[in-house]
């Protein structure tokens, strides 16, 4: 049994520090990556001022031509697919001549009009200086002729475009002929008799390349077949010992998982087309190693070598789908049954698309007749067909019920994506034979050949989205241990985001790419999909401006980067350098917000000008954005407009005591559209930074102001009055809380029916203290009356009875700050008389 590697947990300390420097070479990598690619189109365009624009445009006509020539005897002469395909190829280099010629002129245009419009339009009936004039006729003369040039390197690449288009729907034009082109069936005499006349024309063909090859190999002596031989022993050598050491190397170093199974099946295809491309490439030498091969000969092998390499990867491609003899390590949902009745069948597959691909190169090549190439195609589509029946009736066989001995773990899948891939598969065939045998050979011979590619697409996508999938989720795996705790800050969460973000580009890359191959037969294929590619570096018009997808990268790149330095930035501020000063923490956040809010807007304004879009050309975008403020986000601009005024102005700052519309606590943030207040209870309230602006706020500690401790006493009529007076000014006194400067003082507020009323008012340094101040000296207040036996009045009450008496009042206590009464008075009231 496999030992686990032990792993040693990183310390969180460790791992903040490893990821902080991760990310700072990359931010220093992609700064110096973007400083490059801005310098760098200027020297290239400095090197290449040089070359002849005159003879790139005569070579781009000459080569437009010669296409133009060759289509216009399409009516007399057809063009086969591949000819169609060299032509487009001709056009296409054509275009991107006049391209590259039309974007080197205008630069230089640009600099000659510049000079012109610095001269200015010359005064009627005034004479210019000689000098002057001079310059003047030579540069209109230079103008005049980098305009021409660039009219006509935008007429060639507007014919040329053109041109390539036209070949392009003849290719679909000719496509679309073929597969609904009949012939004689197979089955009918007539076709037989028709390949038995063309027989001996087809053997004298395809007799002259026998000859080729068989003095190749008469040429060819022992010695280099032996060596061969030894090379071709040393590749599968090789190739045993790569197998058992990946083997092993996924079992001990991956991390287990889905990824050593997924990483172990992509390396088993790519050493199974290795290998077949390098015996294959092997003969290949062996056969022209003496000799010098004909055109059509070489041809045939090099073409033939990556035949072989093709066939590797199907059987590759299906032993790794199927595992059939690791059951454990199938990534795929097949039961073993399954893939036991299927081993036989990728290598198969392979063989008869091998030999299928051949033959068709085999019979282009030697100009084979139409009844040869026919019958050729006929065959292969049919055993193909026949293979894919057999496969079909063993997953039949393997679908049916199977015996409660047998483990549930090896039935075959039953799920309704199965059968329906089970029923289209059935359709397809019967389809493709039905066609064959009526004799549309081509459009069964396509049906058939396009399904086997699609399943080889969906297999080798399915594979390579499986292992991007799966190593980024190791990678998340390995961040989540790495920061040990599940709500990670926002240091460890970065690189997790980057992850997931990446992975999810690579497999839509990898999809896309599966759809060109797909759409290849249909004349959309990569090629096309490339050359659409390669002339958006022209630019996409967009009003007066060109959106260059290079300009675009470069303004993302521009734009990530200012985010990420403004952040840094800011973060430097508030942690390090504000400190340091002596603003107060609100005015030094207020600072760092304001900072970051112009730095995003410098980042944004250094984008758009990389992408074309000047300050100048803004105008257009604040009229729109004008109407939708208008509808939609005039709440929103509102309180926009009142978070800057906040942060500038500073009304309330950070750690105000604010009271607004009910509520009453703490500031905690001021952000770009609401303010953060943290309530007595903890809570925090959300309120929209327009009410700050709007609407009446009292804050409590605005300008560092005191707080105000007040207690009301009702006291009986007959208490000593001087008495209280000086036990409640010698409380105030004594309690350090308490401000010599305002003095505290003792007020006698009144006298009215529960007594006489005593009002002490004393200062504390901080609004935030009165509460507490007020408490302590209620208690040692009342200590000291108790001691000194004087009563308080009781509570009021009021109680219905017969006899009633009046109720002493309730002592009266509020603690005020800022100002304003804060608490709650409670003033002794008559009981009524009786009634």
């Amino acid at each position: 049994m496999l030992s686990k590697p032990t792993l040693q947990r990183p310390t969180n300390s460790a791992t903040k520090k490893s990821w902080f420097k991760t990310l700072r070479s990359i931010f220093l990598l992609c700064l110096f990556t973007a400083l490059m690619g801005i310098g760098l189109p200027a020297f290239s365009a400095s090197s290449d001022d040089k070359f002849d624009v005159e003879k790139m445009l005569d070579t781009a006509r000459t080569r437009i031509d010669t296409v133009q020539k060759k289509l216009a005897t399409q009516g007399k002469t057809p063009l086969d697919d591949n000819q169609l395909v060299e032509l487009r190829a001709q056009a296409l280099d054509a275009q991107a001549q006049a391209e590259t010629a039309a974007a080197a002129i205008q630069p230089e245009l640009t600099s000659v009009q510049a000079r012109l419009a610095e001269l200015g339009v010359p005064t009627e009936g005034t004479p210019e200086a000689p000098d002057i004039a001079v310059q003047r006729n030579q540069l209109t003369k230079n103008s005049s002729t980098l305009d021409a040039q660039i009219k006509l390197a935008r007429l060639i690449s507007v014919e040329t475009g053109q041109t390539a288009e036209q070949i392009l729907k003849l290719r679909r034009a000719q496509f679309q002929a073929q597969l609904g082109h009949r012939t004689s069936s197979i089955l009918a005499p007539s076709f037989w008799k028709e390949l038995r006349e063309e027989y001996p024309r087809d053997l004298r063909r395809f007799k002259r390349l026998q000859d080729d090859l068989a003095t190749s190999l008469e040429t060819s002596n022992a010695r280099v077949w032996t060596t061969t031989l030894l090379a071709i022993a040393v590749v599968l050598g090789i190739r045993v010992l790569a197998g058992r050491y990946l083997y092993q190397i996924s079992t001990t170093r991956v991390a287990p998982g889905r990824l050593r199974r997924s990483l172990y099946a992509v390396l088993r295809v790519l050493m199974a087309s290795t290998t077949a491309g390098l015996i294959g490439l092997a003969i290949r030498i062996a056969i022209g190693w003496n000799s010098a091969l004909s055109v059509e000969l070489e041809n045939l092998l090099n073409q033939w070598v990556g035949v072989v390499w093709f066939g590797g990867f199907v059987a590759g491609l299906g032993n790794a789908l199927l595992a059939a003899e690791r059951p454990s390590w199938r990534l795929s949902y097949l039961g073993d049954e399954l893939a036991l009745r299927l081993q036989w069948f990728p290598l198969t597959l392979a063989i008869l698309t091998s030999i299928g691909w051949a033959s068709q190169r085999l019979a282009t090549i030697v100009n084979a007749s139409l009844v040869a190439t026919v019958a050729q195609d006929c065959i292969v589509a049919l055993v193909l067909s026949l293979a894919l029946f057999v496969a079909l009736r063993r997953i039949r066989h393997a679908k049916r019920p199977v015996p409660e001995s047998t483990p549930v773990a090896t039935a075959s899948p039953r799920s309704p994506w199965w059968t329906i891939l089970l029923s289209a598969t059935w359709i397809v065939l019967a389809v493709s034979v039905s066609t064959l045998l009526l004799g549309y050979v081509a459009l069964g011979g396509f049906i058939i050949k396009q399904y086997i590619w699609m399943g080889l697409l969906a297999g080798s996508t399915y594979l390579i989205t499986g292992l991007i999938e799966d190593t980024g989720n190791s990678l998340l795996a390995s961040v989540k241990r790495s920061t040990g705790d599940v709500q990670a800050p926002a240091m460890s969460r970065a690189p997790s985001q980057a992850i997931v973000l990446i992975s999810a580009i690579a497999r839509l890359m990898i999809i896309l790419l599966a759809l060109m191959l797909l759409l290849s037969p249909f004349g959309g294929g990569p090629t096309e999909w490339l050359r659409l590619l390669d002339n958006l570096h022209t630019g996409i018009p967009v009003g007066e401006i060109q959106i260059r997808p290079t300009a675009v990268a470069l303004a993302i790149a521009l734009l990530v980067l200012g985010f990420a330095a403004v952040k840094l930035l800011q973060r430097w501020l508030t942690n390090q350098y504000l400190p340091t000063t002596s603003l107060d923490p609100g005015m030094r956040l207020s600072a760092s917000t304001l900072f970051g809010y112009a730095g995003y807007v410098l980042a944004v304004a250094m984008a758009l000008s990389a992408v074309g879009i000047g300050l100048e050309r803004v105008a257009w975008i604040a009229s729109a954005l004008s109407v939708g403020i208008g509808f939609g986000l005039q709440a929103v601009v509102q309180n926009f407009v009142s978070g800057l005024i906040l942060l500038a102005e500073r009304p309330v700052k950070v750690g105000d005591w604010v009271s607004l519309g009910g509520v009453e606590g703490d500031i905690r943030r001021i952000n770009v559209r609401a303010t953060e207040i943290q309530m007595g209870d903890r809570s925090t309230v959300i309120v929209p930074n327009s009410e700050f602006i709007t609407k009446v706020v009292r804050n409590v500690t605005h300008a560092n102001p005191l707080g105000r401790v007040q207690i009301k006493l009702s006291l009986p009529v007959d208490t000593n009055a001087e008495q209280v007076h000086d036990i409640m000014l010698g409380a105030f006194q004594e309690n350090t809380a308490v401000l010599d400067e305002p003095a505290p003082d003792v007020m006698l507020d009144g006298v009215d029916a529960t007594g006489l009323v005593f009002n002490a008012t004393g200062y504390v340094g901080s609004p935030r203290s009165a509460y507490g101040v007020r408490s302590a000296l209620l208690f040692e207040i009342l200590k000291q009356l108790r001691e000194a036996a004087l009563p308080l009045v009781n509570p009021p009450t009021m109680v219905l009875k017969e006899a009633g008496q009046a109720s002493p009042a309730a002592p009266e206590i509020s603690a005020f700050g800022g100002g304003a009464d804060s608490g709650i008075q409670n003033r002794g009231i008559p009981a009524p008389e009786k009634g």
